[in-house]
């Protein structure tokens, strides 16, 4: 585990003409996975139209997201064969091709294959900007660095419907996908001068093909259980789901071959608990999916007005972020991871006291500033978590698998937040402030759990950072 102290970072040298471009690239890849996210939700409408199967309008989603877990679980293994700038063009490389097929795409059907295509490649981007992050940037400007391209996600928010919406309203949806295309052509274009050719490893550490498997078979059922109409159903999945996860747990505990890191397993490792924060946070986010429907039927909101309502959060912890990346004294580091998740639980369980029928616009301010405020509970924790992920030990290849792993526990997280978020929204229907109180009670609830898993990571990281008496003892 790295104990030297870091030397000043600025965000003047993370922009400035050495680092410039490997930082476009990086957040540009993860810029380019967050706009194709709600770029879509607001283009499918349109394509429906056009295209016909409003059935199928659901798998849209489920299908990038399990598509994109599968392949967030091979992003070590890519980034040690092929390099550092290899696995970011090998990346690219479907995002373009699954982008093109939705544009071109004849019906449903080969629109959903390329949005699984799309979701391989979005999968590893995500996945691959933390682990790159890793290689191409030197230590004391990771916290910026991380800030800077999770901060990509709150862009994505708010450009992707605006986007989206414009090109569906001029009856050009397929545009849309076509200019994604050519913004991850130019980042292609871009990556062999700011990313480093690092050493590739020949062989390595074998697939783990049972924990992808488990963990596959734990996304689809939990995915599928998110868009199911019935209540038992719904429950039934999420009950496999669960039970795939505790097989998945199992196997990486006893199994030599894991997609997660050895010292998540390790009693006396931190980065267990910080996984668990960084999930509970994640799962957090899962409420802007459905706070634009609330809007609208609380409110009277039109789609536009509540659409921003809905990335108020994103906007929260994307400027919190980059103020939180400020933050170098270790104390007020560790302060920030404790206090995030509370800020998130509070914002949270503030809304779902907020929500009111006909409110008016004093009540829809209220309800951005609390989304805002609960927001910026998870920009306040998630830069320096991550960054203490990274240095939880100083092997290139654990290192790299840490960072990679980042990005599987969100997405796993955002899986299962988003089917516990639809049993409470189905609760509380057909009442939908029954369901609003409901879902941001609930998550408030869960998200509250972050303090204990925060407070824990910290304590552990102190006693690594003691010195082997205390790793003795917590073992």
């Amino acid at each position: 585990m790295t104990s030297t102290a870091p030397s000043p970072a600025s965000w003047s040298e993370l922009l400035g003409p050495r680092y410039r471009s490997t930082s476009a690239v990086l957040a540009g890849g993860v810029g380019l996975h967050a706009v194709n996210i709600f770029l879509t939700t607001s283009l499918l409408p349109t394509a429906i139209g056009e295209l016909g199967r409003e059935s199928l309008y659901a798998w849209s989603a489920t299908v990038f997201m399990v598509a994109s877990v599968i392949s967030s679980m091979t992003v070590s293994r890519l980034l040690a064969h092929r390099g550092a700038l290899g696995a970011y063009l090998f990346a690219l490389a479907p995002f373009f091709v699954g982008t093109m097929i939705c544009a071109v795409s004849p019906s449903m059907e080969v629109l959903l294959v390329g949005r699984a295509v799309q979701g391989l490649g979005g999968g590893l981007l995500a996945g691959l900007s933390y682990a790159v992050l890793r290689e191409a940037l030197p230590e004391h400007l990771w916290a910026r660095a991380t800030a800077l391209v999770s901060a990509m996600w709150g862009v994505g928010t708010l450009a992707g419907p605006a986007i989206g919406g414009l090109f569906a309203q001029l009856g050009q949806w397929r545009l849309a996908f076509v200019a994604l295309a050519v913004v991850a052509a130019a980042i292609a274009v871009i990556a062999p001068r700011a990313l480093p050719r690092t050493e590739r490893v020949r062989g390595g550490e074998p697939v783990p093909a049972t924990s992808l498997v488990l963990l596959t078979l734990a996304t689809i059922a939990i995915s599928v259980a998110s868009i199911v109409g019935n209540g038992t159903h719904m429950l039934a999945l999420i009950a496999v789901g669960a039970a795939f996860i505790v097989l998945f747990l199992a196997w990486e505990l006893r199994s030599p071959r894991r997609v997660l890191p050895q010292s998540t397993y390790t009693r006396a490792s931190s980065l267990k608990w910080i996984y668990l924060t960084i999930a509970v946070l994640a799962s957090g986010t899962v409420s802007e999916a459905f706070t634009p429907l609330f809007g609208q039927r609380l409110a009277g909101l039109v789609p536009f007005a509540a659409g921003f309502l809905g990335a108020m959060m994103s906007v929260g912890w994307s400027a919190t972020m980059i103020f939180s990346s400020d933050i170098s004294r270790p104390r007020a580091q560790t302060a920030a991871k404790i206090a995030g998740p509370a800020v998130l639980a509070a914002g949270l369980l503030l809304t779902a006291a907020l929500w009111r029928d006909d409110a008016g616009p004093v009540t829809v301010i209220l309800w951005a500033g609390a989304l805002a405020a609960a927001g910026a509970g998870i920009g306040l924790a998630f830069p320096h978590l991550m960054v203490a992920a990274m240095r939880t030990t100083d092997d290139e290849q654990e290192g790299a698998k840490a960072a990679a792993g980042l990005n599987t526990v969100e997405l796993i997280a955002m899986a299962v937040g988003s089917a516990v978020a639809g049993v409470l929204v189905n609760l509380g229907a057909p009442s939908a402030l029954a369901s609003a109180r409901l879902l941001f009670l609930g998550l408030g609830v869960i998200t509250a759990a972050g303090v204990f898993t925060a407070y824990r990571a910290t304590r552990q990281a102190e006693r690594e950072d003691a010195g082997p008496p205390y790793v003795r003892d917590a073992k």
